[in-house]
């Protein structure tokens, strides 16, 4: 499980960083595969940023099942390699 505080942190560092094509297409599927279950109180942003894709991990952990939990996982390891 990843670490509130450290999260938080890199959520702050990504704020307003333009996220990298990885993570906008990690983002995107998201919404995509697990949107109306995990992530019914987001909304997607267009241009999302380093810290929009973060953001999501938490419901799509909590909300989400096994695949969806995975999928945190892989945002959260490409948006710290783009921090």
């Amino acid at each position: 499980m990843t670490d509130r505080g450290a999260l938080d942190e890199r959520k702050e560092a990504g704020a307003g960083m333009a996220a990298p094509q990885a993570v906008v297409a990690l983002y995107r599927r998201a919404f995509r595969e697990f949107g109306a279950r995990a992530l019914w109180s987001s909304r997607p942003a267009a241009h999302p940023t380093v810290a929009d894709a973060l953001a999501i991990t938490h419901s799509l952990r909590v909300e989400g099942d096994l695949n969806a939990r995975r999928l945190a996982e892989q945002i959260e390891a490409a948006c710290r390699a783009a921090l």
